[in-house]
């Protein structure tokens, strides 16, 4: 591997140095992030820059070849027919947005144990997207539409969107039994547990 500019897109403006690092070097470990930043190992226009520098259109970026251990990227292949299975759920793609009929079963994200998640899967079926990212998250055993962003400009807006609370969400039970017939809609916020 050797060292990469990466200059600086407008739609990837904005975003701090540390957070673009995260998603340009994939697999890496945050402190292994933090660490090349503050060793200098990484400069913006040849300079040295904290983690958290705002980066503007046309910055050059330094990215310092950095191993990533094989731990990180073989667990995609494990699931190939899981993967390949997500193509026929994606109900909607443009240049900006995928939109995809998330199984139940499937983490959005890969963590807490689980190895790779929908987001690692879609990755995998578009190698050439240069960005992809959550929108919104569903929990592992939640089926139902998922938005990911295909340009960093289409996340800000939608992410604005979600909290100026200008998109109508809605969420649906299957339920079993028999329930009262005063009893059919239920308007009222989820409950948070810590």
């Amino acid at each position: 591997m050797a060292v990469r500019f990466s200059t600086i897109a407008s739609d990837e403006a904005g975003q701090r140095l540390d957070n673009y690092l995260l998603a340009q070097l994939k697999g890496v470990p945050k402190s292994l992030i933090y660490r090349i930043i503050r060793k200098g190992e990484v400069r913006v226009n040849k300079g040295r820059v904290k983690p958290e520098y705002k980066l503007q259109a046309d910055d050059v970026v330094r990215i310092p070849p950095v191993k990533v251990s094989e731990k990180a990227q073989a667990p995609i292949s494990n699931k190939l027919s899981q993967v390949s299975a997500l193509e026929s759920a994606i109900i909607f793609e443009d240049d900006v947005l995928l939109v995809l009929n998330k199984p139940s079963g499937m983490a959005v994200h890969g963590g807490s144990g689980l190895s790779f998640g929908v987001i690692e899967a879609l990755r995998a079926l578009r190698p050439e997207a240069r960005f992809l990212e959550l929108v919104h998250r569903l929990d592992r055993d939640t089926s139902g539409v998922l938005l990911v962003a295909k340009k960093r400009s289409a996340l800000r807006h939608l992410h604005q969107q979600l909290r100026e609370k200008t998109v109508h969400k809605d969420y649906l039970a299957l339920v079993r039994g028999r329930w009262q017939s005063s009893v059919k809609t239920i308007d009222a916020p989820l409950n948070k547990t810590n």
